[in-house]
């Protein structure tokens, strides 16, 4: 359980990083590297209610960063990556979101700001980014590297 708890404290720092207090918060700094062991990664956050359609074309920009990518690696994240919703709100009322990484691309760094930033270098446009996620998100609910133990589908 300790273990646990310290991941969804590593998630949320990874998914919201700071920005730089020496221009006035306009430009972001680097995200941390977000990468999974395992065969499989599964990251889990909740979202607010009212942000989910903010948080899903946030997350089409995200889609449209790998696949713009000069990066061979970024095109093969997109094609193992899903969000799936929860059909139904948490007690709080966030909505539950998984991000499903099916192959993993070992080495490569899974964060939404990262791939964001990379693809969008603009601090202009980085700020609006940060900002968009950051009013959406409202939690790390857990994640990180798996193995398959049985696969049912062969």
């Amino acid at each position: 359980m300790r273990r646990l708890s310290g991941l969804l404290l590593a998630g949320a720092i990874l998914l919201l990083p700071a920005f730089s207090q020496g221009d006035g918060g306009a430009r972001a700094q680097e995200p941390q590297a977000l990468t999974f062991n395992g065969d499989v990664g599964i990251l889990t956050i909740a979202i607010k209610p009212d942000q989910t359609a903010a948080f899903e074309e946030l997350m089409g920009k995200v889609r449209e960063a790998l696949m713009k990518s000069e990066k061979p690696e970024r095109k093969q994240q997109a094609a193992g990556w899903k969000v799936v919703k929860g059909a139904t709100p948490m007690p709080d009322g966030n909505i539950v979101y998984m991000h499903l990484l099916d192959p993993v691309v070992k080495g490569a760094d899974y964060g939404i700001l990262a791939i964001l930033y990379e693809g969008n270098p603009d601090p202009g446009e980085q700020r609006k980014l940060y900002d968009q996620y950051r009013n959406a998100f409202a939690a790390a609910l857990g994640g990180g590297g798996f193995t398959t133990a049985a696969d049912l589908s062969k």
